[in-house]
């Protein structure tokens, strides 16, 4: 099978909302008035991201899903995506699996696939997005003010928690370690609870490289400060929902490392004034997502850590960098 022949088979469709899809030099789209555009890429590398023998409908989930994060970030409306795509040779069962589990996500959110391109290489996976928010109300990094609330959705450190069972560092009961690989490998991008936000955070972004690492940007970006209470961010991985004696195996800094800097979360976290706390409770419901207070934003520059005693914590945590 040649290029253009998957490229048909596989990943080729009739457009719906844009003027023009896959086929041609370039796509073409109609932006709706009164819209802006969100655009964010993302590129999952083999031996980087995901091992080489992963499921190839949850890589293709998972492709599209880290993007789609991103626009939740942002509180915008998926619209359309393109795929570039690094094969080591042509595949067609593993194609079929991957392009199965990229369009049953992308059919969720109504986001159609407009264009790409294909070559032989490394596997590599390259997707930019494309999403639409209403003008001024996209949700930033730059908003969060003191005495801010700092939420986090549903829960940290599953991920993470599979990723070191799969390379063999922990043993995890089976029904743990299916929940946890289903967090690491098909992450539910959050759509509905970055839409519900609009105008009631003050800032947002999404969880992939680390809670810790990934809020230290909101700080940057806004100015301010914040205090992380460690017992309710630990309180939120999978394992915490267990007995006591299956707790008992995971040390406690093993389970903050999981759930402060473990990475690949694809959650949001977010701040809202107090104020809000009713509007963010009701768009917890409407979005079907639970959310955690799990701290405050501060005006004193830097992050502190907290436990359930308000005591300090040492912050030794380092989140993901694709270059350390």
């Amino acid at each position: 099978m040649g290029e253009f022949d998957l490229i048909a088979r596989h990943f080729t469709r009739p457009v719906r909302r844009a003027v023009l899809g896959v086929g041609d030099d370039c796509a073409l789209l109609a932006p709706t008035p009164g819209m802006q555009l969100a655009i964010s890429s993302d590129m999952l590398v083999e031996g980087r991201h995901f091992f080489a023998d992963v499921d190839p409908e949850a890589l293709g989930h998972k492709a599209l899903a880290v993007n789609l994060s991103d626009l939740a970030a942002c509180g915008a409306r998926p619209l359309a995506f393109t795929l570039a795509l690094s094969l080591p040779r042509v595949d067609d069962p593993w194609l079929a699996g991957f392009a199965r589990g990229m369009w049953a996500l992308a059919d969720a959110h109504g986001c159609e696939l407009i264009g790409g391109d294909t070559t032989q290489g490394p596997l590599n996976i390259c997707i930019t997005v494309l999403g639409e928010v209403p003008t001024g109300q996209a949700l930033l990094r730059s908003g969060a003010r003191p005495g801010d609330d700092i939420y986090v959705s549903s829960t940290l450190g599953d991920a993470r928690l599979a990723l070191e069972a799969l390379l063999g560092h922990i043993t995890l009961p089976p029904d743990l370690l299916a929940r946890a690989r289903q967090r690491l490998e098909r992450p539910t991008p959050r759509v509905a609870l970055g839409l519900a936000l609009r105008g009631v955070a003050s800032s947002a972004m999404d969880l992939s490289d680390g809670l810790l690492g990934d809020l230290s940007h909101i700080l940057k970006a806004s100015g301010v400060g914040a205090q992380i209470d460690t017992h309710s961010t630990s309180n939120l991985i999978a394992v915490s929902a267990y007995p006591e004696s299956a707790r008992a195996q995971f040390d406690p800094e093993f389970i903050r490392q999981c759930t402060l800097a473990g990475g690949d979360d694809y959650e949001l976290a977010f701040t809202a004034p107090p104020a809000q706390r009713d509007a963010v409770a009701a768009a917890s419901r409407t979005s079907g997502t639970p959310v955690t207070r799990i701290g405050t934003v501060l005006a004193e520059r830097g992050l502190q850590l907290v436990d359930a005693q308000g005591q300090p914590v040492d912050n030794r945590y380092a989140s993901f960098d694709h270059f350390r």
